[in-house]
């Protein structure tokens, strides 16, 4: 199982419950898994993040092995798949839409996730049929037959442990 680390994990783990000088476990964490094949992201979320003006973005650049490149072939027909599917379904979206979607990392993150056996899309997202203002992960990964889950269930599934240890 590899788990894909949509950008709203990460940065919603820096903004609010793992700081990264609050719980530093957490990153290493992410970076302990990577290490095993576990937890990985993609060079477009990597992007996202080094856009920033803060540790995270600083961080994402000193672990560039954590992002996995989308230019293989396999990953590019993928995710020519997900930018038809989701332009079949632009008449029921609100307009632009499907400019938003396409230009972000999430059809790039469904698109490795669909190329990786065992993979699993990280994201808070959430699945939502009637959403019509924006294309949401969850919604397209399940046309796809995709599995996502969010960052709680993740460290669940693979036993996370942060602890304290007394000086």
């Amino acid at each position: 199982m590899i788990y894909l680390l949509d950008s709203n994990t990460l940065i919603e783990a820096k903004n609010r419950y793992y700081g990264m000088t609050i719980c530093p476990g957490y990153w290493s964490w992410v970076l302990r898994s990577h290490g095993q094949g576990v937890v990985a992201s993609i060079e477009s979320v990597g992007d996202e993040l080094k856009r920033g003006n803060d540790e995270l973005a600083q961080w994402a650049k000193h672990n560039a092995a954590l992002f996995l490149p989308v230019s293989d072939t396999a990953t590019q027909a993928a995710f020519a798949q997900v930018a038809a599917h989701v332009a079949s379904q632009t008449a029921q979206m609100k307009p632009g839409a499907l400019e938003e979607f396409l230009g972000g990392a999430d059809p790039w993150l469904i698109a490795k996730a669909m190329t990786l056996p065992d993979s699993v899309v990280v994201t808070h997202e959430q699945f939502n049929l009637q959403l019509r203002r924006k294309f949401s992960i969850p919604n397209v990964c399940q046309h796809f037959g995709l599995q996502w889950m969010d960052t709680f269930a993740v460290l669940g599934h693979t036993k996370a442990n942060f602890v304290l240890i007394d000086a």
